[in-house]
């Protein structure tokens, strides 16, 4: 036993220096003054030292009435000045010299660390001990009578299964100036500069607010420099969302694995049977119609004609050059494209379309509309900006502007499917196919009063991909806009199918994209970053893989409906085998 303990110890120490152990803690604090519980103690010294103080204030102030000299003292003055002074010195050394060392000699992150990794070394090894040794008494009883001061933990967890989440003193001051509301929690980033280290306070603040455990959503494991100014505010931790690969989706001559982030069982599957159909019948072919993000900002002047003048004046072709040249300086991929004018009394809605390169591109064309507003206001003084966005644009709502003018990518995807495929693999018939979509996407849509829905579930593709590779989820609303067309042709063998989607908003740049995950998923599909050949070419190619994910998606969906495999595969794919009573029992 004493050589295994003496190589255990020596393993230990050779990852780490020896460090000199204390057996013993001598060193006294003043919260040892009295053998009362600490709160009591500060009581009993609070009290002291104010009532001393008050009790000499009111003598001197009698003496200096009654002109007696100051230094002609009473026993009880003499007792009032040593207690006064025993209780500030018991203050002083409680509160001040701690504090003064806080701001003078504030350890760095990496003496915390040094120190945290020697305590979990000797915990370890008394661990190791314990479990091998099996007599106690064999021990040496210096070991078994060392206790250093335990570290403040977040939750109990065992070493050997996962780390421990250690919060110095000095974490814990914080906690608590966070949960009293003396630190804003939006702060913590700037003051602490360990964007880790504020997540992990924010957080354990946060629990002891609500009274809620967080143990379920993870915190180790991210990089939170990375969403720092640009993806998320105040974080806590981060969900996981698993990611399901499609494919290979053969497009263009081309193949593609779609990576698809859900938590709906049976999408990714079913997409993939599409997938399947379609690269048996030799492929889809995906076209771009237009390439163009908007933004309408409204304006208001005292009189419609005047709101008329400015439509009149952004409409003539003569003044686009000088107006186009005055957007463009925001970005040297910035193009203004058009500017489409609408008028509401003494409101004008100006919807500017730019081409943004492989950006999603909404602060580029915002700061180009910013440009043209401040030129303008030299020929209309009395125009009155009521704000950068009117909703003419339209941005995250459905809007049947962008169903029929477009917003981001217009792409259009079709594929001819086999006879054959639509039998074996999708195990239903092209007539069958044809007249679903008509009863179901064209007529069933328009009795439902559909924007833009004329479709199976193209928004479930969508924000999936979207999802994946860092797209903004909330633009899923318009560019899931999507009418799917099937109809039988070559005689009635075969089937065409396709997706026309006149708004898919994408960027391989900025906001999420840059994310380590979602920088995967762009890579795997070829787009990540901007293209060096030509620029807007790798966001093109995004959006005409996200109308090619939808037309498999599409295609597989119909094929269950019209086959009556919905209710079936979804109690396979989207439930789970286990016994729910049992579990929660």
């Amino acid at each position: 036993m004493e050589t295994h303990r003496r190589s255990s110890t020596n393993s230990v120490r050779s990852h780490k220096p020896a460090r000199p152990v204390a057996l013993e803690d001598d060193s006294t604090k003043a919260s040892d003054a009295l053998p009362l519980p600490l709160y009591l103690t500060n009581a009993v010294f609070f009290t002291l030292f104010f009532s001393a103080v008050y009790f000499l204030l009111c003598r001197w102030r009698e003496k200096i009435r009654s002109s007696t000299p100051l230094h002609v003292v009473t026993f009880s003055e003499i007792v009032a000045i040593l207690a006064s002074v025993a209780s500030f010195i018991y203050l002083l050394g409680f509160f001040g010299i701690d504090f003064v060392q806080s701001l003078v000699l504030r350890p760095s992150a990496d003496v915390w660390a040094t120190e945290d990794d020697e305590v979990e070394s000797e915990v370890l090894l008394r661990n190791e001990d314990a479990r091998h040794v099996p007599c106690g008494q064999a021990l040496d009883r210096s070991i078994r009578s060392l206790q250093p001061p335990a570290p403040i933990v977040t939750a109990e967890k065992v070493f050997d299964e996962m780390p421990v989440t250690v919060m110095t003193e000095e974490d814990e001051e914080i906690i608590r100036s966070v949960v009293s509301g003396m630190t804003p929690s939006y702060s913590l980033e700037s003051k602490l500069g360990d964007c880790k280290r504020a997540a992990a306070i924010r957080r354990e603040a946060l629990q002891r607010i609500t009274g809620k455990s967080l143990s379920g959503l993870p915190l180790d494991g991210f990089d939170y420099e990375s969403i720092l100014g640009q993806c998320c505010e105040m974080p806590v931790g981060y969900v996981q969302i698993p990611v399901g690969i499609a494919g290979p989706l053969l497009l263009n001559g081309r193949e593609y694995s779609v990576p698809m982030a859900t938590t709906e069982g049976c999408l990714v599957a079913s997409t993939n049977r599409g997938c399947k159909a379609i690269h048996l019948s030799g492929g889809a072919t995906s076209v771009l119609l237009r390439d163009g993000m908007t933004r309408a900002p409204v304006v208001r002047f005292g009189t419609a004609k005047r709101a008329a003048d400015l439509k009149l004046y952004l409409e003539d072709p003569e003044n686009f050059e000088t107006l186009a040249c005055v957007f463009n300086r925001s970005s040297r991929f910035a193009r203004l494209q058009s500017i489409k004018c609408a008028i509401a009394g003494k409101n004008l809605y100006l919807r500017f379309s730019c081409f943004t390169g492989d950006a999603m591109g909404m602060n580029m064309v915002s700061k180009g509309v910013q440009n043209v507003l401040d030129f303008l206001q030299t020929d209309f003084p009395d125009m009155d900006v009521i704000g950068i966005s009117g909703n003419f644009c339209s941005d995250k709502k459905p809007a049947a502007v962008n169903w029929i003018e477009g917003r981001g990518k217009s792409v259009v995807c079709e594929a001819i499917i086999n006879g054959d495929v639509v039998r074996k693999v999708l195990k239903t018939s092209v007539e069958s196919l044809v007249e679903l979509n008509m009863l179901k996407n064209l007529t069933g849509s328009a009795m439902a009063g559909a924007l833009g829905g004329f479709n199976a579930h193209a928004s479930n593709i969508v924000t999936a991909v979207y999802i994946a590779t860092g797209q903004d989820p909330a633009q899923n609303v318009e560019s899931s806009h999507c009418i799917t067309m099937m109809e039988a042709v070559n005689g009635g063998k075969d089937l065409h199918v396709s997706v026309t989607m006149p708004s898919i908003e994408v960027g391989t740049v900025g906001g999420g994209t840059q994310l380590a995950s979602q920088s995967a998923c762009l890579n795997l599909l070829g787009v990540k970053g901007a293209s060096k050949e030509s620029p807007g070419a790798n966001s093109i190619l995004l959006a005409t893989i996200v109308a090619g994910a939808v037309l498999a998606g599409e295609l597989s969906l119909m094929s269950a409906l019209a086959a009556g495999q919905l209710v079936k595969s979804h109690m396979k794919y989207n439930r789970s085998s286990k016994d729910v009573s049992k579990v929660t029992s």
